[in-house]
């Protein structure tokens, strides 16, 4: 099933999406019907899509991002950082970066360019939604803790990226503006076809700007496939429903800055104020997000010169 959040004649909604049109529940939001453990059927009369605004399907709790594909670290390394190459930790454990829940946006919103950037990005990228709680997770029980997977574009601005993430911490105002997922959650029985022998899902996904194509690849060429995600996560604490796991950025143009460092420049260039981009990941469905003007930063004073008093 594909459960959606969706605004209608002024009120919001959650409901079932049936080829093009939603059916609404009788549940106050996603999270309730996912945290419940039930996959209801919706009885309410169809409303179409071209009549509804999708929204973001969740407002989850916390969103994890991780890295799995390989040709991405190559790319975007030597892009924001100048180094070659993928570091030898990134094959030992499924690295991932808590990122912004309340930056978390639908299709068709606004994302403002992020106040001090000129280098904005996106990145094509697979969420999966936590069904059930759980610690300390195999990857075999994590399998049943999936509710359900949704697109995901982790919008990233990657100047303030790289002047961050030289203090040795991670990104910070980089990713911090906008989110998007959507446009909806699949349940994950509807996916099970697209699983192989590996038990990854062969989906392919695909980017475009302004209706030109600029990245496509599969997202069975994940490093670990979500279970293990899941798993690790999971480890010395809790996922809990509802929690958001992104897979990382996608190789092949599943963002400029990775084309930027194979290339040597940047092209394509970083996207401006109008630029509609658009992702589609087979099997679940289609985002679609334009940028706009963003506001101006308010200045922060450099740190002070230390004066290394001590107490007497």
């Amino acid at each position: 099933m594909r459960y959606a959040t969706y605004t209608h004649g002024g009120r919001r909604h959650c409901g079932v999406v049936r080829g093009d049109a939603v059916h609404r529940l009788d549940a106050p939001d996603l999270l309730t019907v996912i945290a419940s453990g039930d996959r209801p059927e919706a009885a309410g009369p169809a409303v179409p899509l071209s009549e509804v605004t999708l929204l973001a399907p969740i407002q989850p709790p916390t969103v994890r991002d991780f890295v799995t594909f390989e040709e991405h670290v190559e790319g975007v390394r030597r892009s924001v950082g100048g180094e070659a190459g993928v570091p030898g930790r990134w094959y030992a454990a499924p690295t991932f970066y808590f990122t912004n829940p309340y930056a978390i946006i639908g299709t068709g919103a606004p994302v403002p360019v992020p106040p001090g950037s000129e280098v904005l990005d996106f990145e094509l990228e697979v969420a999966v939604i936590i069904g059930k709680e759980g610690g300390d997770l195999t990857p075999e029980q994590a399998r049943g803790h999936i509710f359900g997977y949704a697109v995901f574009n982790d919008w990233s601005a990657r100047d303030l990226q790289a002047a961050e993430m030289q203090v040795g911490l991670g990104p910070c105002k980089g990713k911090d503006t906008a989110t998007t997922l959507g446009p909806w959650i699949v349940t994950a029985d509807e996916l099970e076809p697209y699983r192989d022998a590996d038990g990854f899902l062969g989906l392919a996904l695909s980017v475009s700007v302004n209706g030109t194509e600029i990245g496509r690849d599969l997202l069975s060429n994940m490093g670990w496939p979500f279970e293990d995600l899941i798993a690790y996560a999971s480890r010395g604490t809790r996922v809990r429903p509802g929690d958001v796991l992104g897979s990382g950025t996608c190789g092949n143009g599943g963002c400029l800055a990775e084309l930027w460092g194979v290339r040597g420049d940047r092209t394509p260039p970083p996207l401006r104020v109008g630029d509609e981009v658009t992702m589609t990941v087979e099997g679940i469905g289609s985002i679609t997000n334009t940028v706009t003007e963003g506001a101006a930063p308010h200045p922060i004073p450099a740190a002070r010169p230390r004066p290394r008093n001590r107490p007497d």
